[in-house]
């Protein structure tokens, strides 16, 4: 939940939107693959190198790692592949493994500790409820893109909202959550609601925004602005559009096809903020809809088309997107990137499907574990 906390974020290189991504991990014994609150000591030797790319997060059983901006895709994943690299040898050296799953397959063999930082305390204390009993533990994926100002990331925010159950869809990588099969492809989405404001944006203006997020904190129902927890919200810390509506992946070739297509959307748009076209208008209530069957079905089943209200199979909606996107695709010449990365995909399934799939090999949660640990690992 902490911003990115990269030295700067540009706007652009060379007329391309920058890009960054926060992965959080969760931390799981090597022996019984459950959870563990090793993660003050797995910062420690990974800072070692990485410096303030890797944080901590809200339980001491997750760490966050964080990329530096950059406006190419090959960049970002060699950036990606090497914090997993650095993160798994801190995390090894604590007998851990690391997870990239939005909720924990198996359940905690003790309570879990929040992080000894004065803000999750106050969080705690104040947001019990969203909490949970102590365990309510989830991993997102968040990307970042570069704009000029507040007033910009709210302009991308207002026009790619309806694409974000699109995305939502590909990323979904929690069915299981502390030993049980939810029926949901993001279970992640479902605990992750619990927490105040997390759904879709509204549509804004830099002032309509600055009176909300101060009406929020006024009234008590945030602790301060960072908790505007939004699919897509401006950062309060650099000068990005976060999204933050994905779970973490253990597929880095996933992370890599999320961030380009959410740079891709957003390149896309910036030219119609430009020539003054309006927003597109979308009910929030059937927006919302198209985020429950999102994280219902994830890609293996329907979605909503928030446009016109019908309900398509997730790859029609997919292929819809990656048109939409495509001009902004083709102006960083990522296209055939994208168009390699969704067959990949298409083939070999969603995050979601392949953490069934390895359950279903054997019957154990600790198959799902490894299969994701190894994920990581060979990034």
């Amino acid at each position: 939940m902490q911003a990115m906390r990269s030295s700067g974020t540009p706007c652009s290189t060379s007329g391309r939107l920058t890009m960054g991504v926060e992965e959080e991990f969760i931390l799981v014994d090597r022996r019984s693959r459950a959870p563990v609150g090793r993660g003050p000591l797995v910062i420690a030797a990974a800072a070692r190198r990485l410096g303030a790319l890797v944080q901590p997060e809200f339980f001491t059983a997750q760490v966050e790692v964080c990329t530096r901006p950059t406006a190419s895709a090959a960049d970002l994943g060699a950036n990606l592949a090497d914090l997993r690299r650095e993160l798994g040898k801190a995390a090894d050296g604590e007998q851990c493994l690391l997870l990239a799953s939005g909720t924990p397959v198996i359940p905690p063999e003790h309570p879990l500790t929040i992080t000894p930082d004065d803000r999750y305390q106050r969080i705690a204390t104040r947001f019990p409820s969203a909490v949970g009993a102590r365990d309510q533990l989830v991993c997102g994926c968040h990307v970042h893109i570069g704009v000029e100002d507040r007033a910009q990331a709210l302009e991308l925010s207002n026009r790619i909202r309806p694409w974000l159950p699109v995305l939502q869809a590909l990323a979904a990588n929690s069915p299981f959550d502390r030993g049980r099969d939810t029926g949901y492809a993001s279970w992640r989405a479902v605990e992750h609601a619990r927490w105040p404001t997390v759904g879709p944006a509204p549509v804004l203006d830099e002032g309509s925004y600055e009176r909300i997020a101060e009406a929020l904190v006024g009234c008590g129902a945030l602790l301060d602005r960072r908790m505007i927890y939004w699919y897509a919200r401006p950062s309060e810390h650099v000068p990005t559009l976060e999204v933050r509506v994905a779970d973490v992946n253990s597929d880095l070739d996933t992370v890599v096809l999320l961030a380009v297509l959410v740079r891709g959307l957003a390149a896309t748009v910036r030219p119609e903020i430009d020539e003054g076209r309006p927003a597109p208008c979308v009910e929030c209530g059937r927006l919302r809809e198209a985020h429950r069957l999102a994280a219902l079905h994830g890609l293996d089943g329907d979605g909503l088309d928030p446009f016109g209200g019908a309900r398509l199979p997730a790859w029609d909606l997919v292929d819809r997107l990656r048109e939409r996107a495509a001009p902004g695709l083709r102006a960083s010449d990522d296209l055939l990137l994208v168009d390699t990365l969704l067959d990949r995909l298409r083939t070999a399934g969603g995050g979601a499907a392949g953490q069934r799939a390895a359950h279903g090999r054997r019957g154990r949660l600790s198959d799902v574990v490894d299969a994701l640990a190894r994920n990581v690992a060979g990034a």
